[in-house]
């Protein structure tokens, strides 16, 4: 008696296609997508009106940048124009709009040639309890110059995906 093999070998192509789809919905190759769409981009402007308590002045600040939740890297570039002098430092401190807050971080550098105009760049890893307060909006950047030594220009930060 001769078996008919034909329904085995369509079960066995069924099998088989199932068996790719499964692997090929396994795959992480959109690893690179799901961590851009987690990505956040940062943000803020700064000016003497932020202060606590406020400076007048025509100094202006602003905060560029990302942070990835994934390895904690906040990335940013900050200018500074206007100030009555270069800022003998600057940084980031962790406090809600309106608020004085404590200082996070080391303080940025500075060029040592700096005047009331000009940018700084750097990369800084939170702790999961500096994310969360970045991410409530409770963070913002300042910067301290001789004539303001308490700080001439602050800027809340923002962060959006």
């Amino acid at each position: 008696m001769k078996t008919n093999v034909f329904p085995f070998r369509i079960a066995g192509l069924m099998l088989s296609a199932l068996l790719v789809l499964t692997v090929m919905a396994c795959d992480d190759d959109d690893d690179d997508n799901k961590n851009n769409e987690r990505s956040y981009t940062i943000q803020g402007n700064a000016n003497g009106t932020q202060m606590v308590p406020v400076v007048s002045g025509t100094g202006t600040g602003t905060i560029s940048g990302t942070y990835n939740p994934n390895t904690r890297k906040l990335t940013y570039t900050s200018n500074w124009n206007g100030l009555t002098g270069a800022p003998t430092s600057g940084g980031f401190y962790s406090g809600a709009s309106g608020a004085n807050g404590s200082s996070v971080g080391a303080p940025w550098t500075i060029d040592s040639g700096a005047t009331g105009t000009g940018s700084t760049t750097g990369t800084i890893t939170l702790t999961e309890a500096q994310e969360e307060d970045f991410l409530d909006g409770d963070w913002y950047y300042s910067y301290e110059t001789t004539t303001n030594p308490s700080g001439e220009v602050r800027g809340q930060i923002t962060a959006t995906r």
